[in-house]
């Protein structure tokens, strides 16, 4: 059954989504979908996701919204390789993990959160970068004090890569975009070296993604 993934280089949280499918082995067809220019907000889009987000999973006709319920839904009718832990509080830990940067820190640095700085407090293009460097940062430095109560052995959770991976890997991710310097994470740098090492998460950063355009469309 023909799986699509409503989505877009640029997007964080369709990142997610599309390493999990890789690691599932799980074939897609990718709908480009470009949240700069608006095209979230389209009639046509609007029918598919009424949030006006991606990354939207059709999948038999029916559409899947939000990263993390995407991946867990993902796990259930693709149980192999698992993407969470079997055992509740490890499971807990592993979405705990997610939740860092999917609910905490990346929604405050996405196209819409930019564009209302813009025009309700007339923050100019530096501001805004401003503004989301440092949101970025704080999504890793708390990942930062998480590995170092708990170090990666080799990944969050141990030998098998799962969610948690995913969205460590992914704010790393948003720090590449940014041009953000990994080295002062060091526990998180060399977690997500080893992400990236997989294919899986080496096709899905952005700077991978054929729509792939410049800097200066952060």
């Amino acid at each position: 059954m023909t799986l699509q993934l409503y989505g877009f280089w640029r997007s964080n949280a369709a990142f997610r989504v599309r390493v999990a499918l890789s690691l599932k082995e799980l074939a897609f067809e990718e709908i480009d979908v470009d949240i700069l220019s608006g095209r979230q907000f389209d009639a046509a889009y609007a029918q598919v996701n009424a949030e006006h987000a991606v990354p939207t999973l059709v999948h038999g006709g029916h559409r899947l919204s939000q990263s993390l319920a995407i991946i867990e839904y993902l796990d259930e009718f693709q149980p192999e390789p698992a993407l969470l832990p079997s055992a509740p509080r490890e499971r807990a830990y592993a979405r705990s993990l997610a939740l860092v940067s999917s609910a905490d820190a990346h929604p405050l640095t996405v196209p819409r959160v930019r564009k209302y700085l813009g025009e309700a407090f007339s923050a100019d293009g530096a501001a805004i970068e401003r503004w989301c460097r440092h949101w970025v940062a704080e999504g890793l430095a708390a990942y930062e004090r998480l590995l170092d109560q708990r170090p990666a052995a080799p990944f969050a959770l141990g030998q098998d890569v799962t969610i948690a991976d995913i969205c460590i890997a992914g704010q790393v991710a948003l720090a590449d975009v940014y041009g953000m310097d990994r080295a002062v994470f060091p526990a998180v740098d060399a977690l997500a070296s080893r992400c990236f090492a997989l294919p899986a998460f080496t096709d899905a950063h952005p700077f991978q993604q054929s729509g792939y355009k410049a800097a200066n469309e952060r």
